[in-house]
């Protein structure tokens, strides 16, 4: 019997995860590989071939998440600009309050899903160490 070809789950999941943390009062967030060329977005905020993107109907005005692009337009520095992501640029999404969210793997569909963790440490904005609160589950 063969297999018949699904469409990807990704663009499911990031509509279903930016639905619930915006019914919950949460602040979604898109983590982005601009490393493909087919991201457009501004270049002066990409930070090691990565941007984060805030999501909530607040910061992107006009948000679509289609199945194959996610576009808004968003002011940066002030200055107002569309963005447009290929669905599968994106590495993941996740609340900002709380850190909760889902991360995509290299393979469609979500390849895990983070969690808080207590083992990886990283930097927050005044440079202070701090422990991560995700964790890759495989």
């Amino acid at each position: 019997m063969a297999r018949i070809q699904t469409s990807s789950r990704r663009p499911y999941f990031i509509r279903a995860m930016h639905e619930w943390m915006s019914d919950n009062g949460e602040t979604p967030h898109i983590v982005v590989d601009c490393d493909n060329g087919h991201v457009d977005v501004p270049e002066q905020y990409i930070r090691d071939g990565r941007i984060v993107l805030n999501l909530s109907y607040s910061a992107a005005a006009g948000l679509t998440i289609g199945n194959e692009q996610i576009c808004f337009d968003a002011r940066f520095g002030g200055a107002s600009r569309h963005i447009a992501i290929p669905v599968t640029s994106v590495l993941g999404i996740y609340s900002r309050e709380s850190g909760e969210g889902m991360l995509f793997g290299d393979d469609d569909p979500a390849s895990s899903i983070a969690e808080p963790a207590t083992d990886d440490v990283s930097s927050n904005k005044n440079g202070a160490k701090k422990k991560s609160h995700l964790k890759v589950i495989k």
